[in-house]
């Protein structure tokens, strides 16, 4: 682990610039770790800088600093802080200016990642994150990660000099001090994220578990770039009128677009007319929206998670029975374990772990979703009866899943008719425009009966509780007691272990991931018991953020994380090989 000596001066002694340069001086040409001697807090003419964390060697991990402006000096109006919407937007457009001007001021040269300046800068989504704070009283604390320059393994003092005496001087002035505030930019980050929220907190209410406002613009630019689409092909988002409500918004009136109504919805429709573009948008509307995204007006019930197949998971003792059951040599399936999961186990297990979650609402598209799970027509009943399939379709279960449990589904199909016969609200998209077809589709499925029997023979019941144990969710690795690492957005390198999180598809920030595996220290180090169910250690983590924010995660305070769901934490903790269940 890192020595301590690295860390922050504990006294609070706060030092001033002459210093700083006389020291930097004094150290020009020593060896790296001669770096160490600047930790700590120093006066500039307007904020204080912290150099919380230097690190010990040009190619390791950068430096860690913040900045702290007092309310005068930040000079945010008291509107952009006035609630925690509020501040969470204002927060995020900070963020986002701060890093892109990062990004121009640094002047890589010498050694590993010498002069790279660097913040964990929001992307499309509006999520609390630890890069820039705002107090209740309008102050700001920027977190952010320099490279000490070096050249080879000797401290480039002259080099840190203008980075630390100019450079970041420089950028705070020009992206969190008084003068460089545009307020109509801040107030339209600080109004589109206090909407977002207003609609989202109204679905409930509507008894919709999703709305997409007239207007809003949902295709991306590529499947890895999650900034919009623009040109003329893009086509704008029009509700049918069938499915047209309004919402009430504190800036914006009142926001006219389609509800997505509680129950079993379909989106239906030829390929690439944009059906699971639609279904993309309302798996992101869990989040909120930067002004500009193009969804800033799609906001979906917090508790709704997106379901996909996920051949050679992990599965630990999940109660898989209501969906598989009877399978060849006498496997249980209530208490139903594999290393390596088909698509359809790994497609129920990921559901039930969403109930013990608490999820109201599944997304799926059949694109990603195993087609002996979704759906056994007539003729394969014909053909291979009950006796011989252990698969209970979603089909015989997704309007019992509604009606017996308030769990509503929205569902990409192109191929299974079958589905129109449990269908609620039917959705049809037709060059990426939107009609409700609910009465024909009703019509349809009337005129042309499947005759395929219903396979469900007995109720659906939410699964046993199950207990992690402690000792398996271990993050040590050689000699550290803790080692995370997230090389990618999709991975979390945990203690000696490699989880793949590329089927959760919510998880939208590699700064959520860290969180996640902070999170996951924190729950095995003093929340998970023995005999405490996984639904109450996810329970005490979302208490502990909300009461203390992120920071609680890491006692470092790091710059660079971003806040997570109950959902992709239970997640990332069902997928760990090492777990075991007790």
């Amino acid at each position: 682990m890192t020595s301590i000596d690295n860390f922050s001066r504990g006294d609070g002694t706060v030092r001033d610039l002459p210093q700083l340069e006389a020291l930097l001086r004094s150290i020009d040409g020593r060896g790296y770790k001669s770096y160490k001697d600047i930790a700590g807090k120093w006066s500039f003419p307007d904020f204080v800088l912290s150099i919380d964390h230097v690190q010990g060697d040009p190619f390791a991990a950068p430096s860690r600093l913040h900045v702290e402006l007092t309310a005068a000096v930040a000079g945010l109006p008291s509107s952009s802080y006035r609630s925690p919407s509020r501040t969470r937007g204002t927060a995020a457009c900070l963020a986002a200016r701060f890093a892109a001007a990062a990004r121009r001021a640094s002047v890589p040269s010498g050694s590993g990642r010498s002069g790279e300046i660097r913040m964990a800068g929001p992307g499309q989504q509006v999520i609390v994150q630890t890069a820039v704070l705002i107090a209740a009283d309008g102050a700001i604390e920027a977190r952010f990660t320099l490279g000490l320059p070096a050249e080879g393994r000797r401290v480039a003092g002259q080099a840190a000099g203008r980075l630390l005496l100019r450079a970041v001087p420089d950028l705070v002035h020009r992206t969190l001090s008084a003068d460089a505030h545009d307020p109509d930019e801040v107030e339209r980050w600080a109004a589109t994220n206090e909407d977002a929220d207003a609609m989202r907190a109204a679905l409930p209410g509507e008894a919709l578990v999703a709305f997409v406002a007239d207007g809003a613009s949902l295709p991306r630019r590529t499947g890895i770039d999650d900034r919009p689409l623009e040109g003329p092909e893009v086509v704008e988002f029009q509700s049918p009128a069938s499915l047209r409500v309004a919402l009430d918004t504190p800036n914006a009136g009142v926001v006219s677009g389609m509800g997505v109504p509680e129950g079993v919805t379909l989106i239906v429709g030829g390929g690439f007319h944009g059906k699971s573009t639609l279904l993309r948008g309302l798996q992101s509307g869990v989040y909120n929206h930067r002004p500009g995204d193009g969804r800033e007006q799609v906001v979906t019930v917090p508790d709704a998670v997106k379901i996909r197949a996920e051949d050679g998971r992990s599965v630990v003792r999940v109660d898989i029975s209501a969906f598989i059951d009877n399978l060849p040599l006498a496997r249980d399936t209530q208490d139903f374990s594999t290393p390596n999961a088909s698509g359809s186990t790994s497609q129920a297990a990921s559901i039930v772990e969403a109930f013990e979650a608490g999820v109201s609402a599944l997304f799926v598209d059949e694109d990603t979703a195993a087609t002996n799970f979704m759906i056994r027509d007539r003729r394969m009943q014909e053909l291979v009866p009950k006796a011989g399939e252990p698969i209970t379709p979603f089909v015989d279960r997704v309007r019992e899943l509604f009606d017996s449990h308030g769990i509503s589904s929205i569902l990409v199909l192109g191929g299974s008719g079958d589905y129109l016969d449990v269908a609620d609200t039917v959705i049809a998209m037709n060059s990426y425009e939107v009609t409700e077809v609910t009465q024909e589709a009703h019509e349809v499925a009337a005129r042309n009966p499947t005759g395929r029997r219903v396979e469900s023979t007995a109720p659906l019941v939410l699964p046993t509780p199950r207990c992690p144990d402690p000792h398996s969710v271990d993050p040590r690795r050689g000699r550290r007691d803790v080692s995370i690492r997230v090389p990618d957005p999709s991975t979390l390198l945990f203690g000696e272990h490699e989880v793949d999180l590329s089927a959760l598809e919510q998880l939208v920030d590699r700064g959520q991931v860290t969180a996640i595996g902070q999170a996951m220290v924190l729950a095995q180090d003093s929340l998970m018991g023995t005999g405490k169910p996984l639904a109450e250690v996810l329970d005490a983590i979302e208490k502990t953020v909300a009461e203390e924010g992120l920071d609680a995660l890491d006692w470092r305070h790091p710059g660079d994380l971003v806040g997570f769901r109950r959902y992709e934490l239970g997640a990332v903790i069902n997928r760990l090989r090492s777990l075991r269940v007790l």
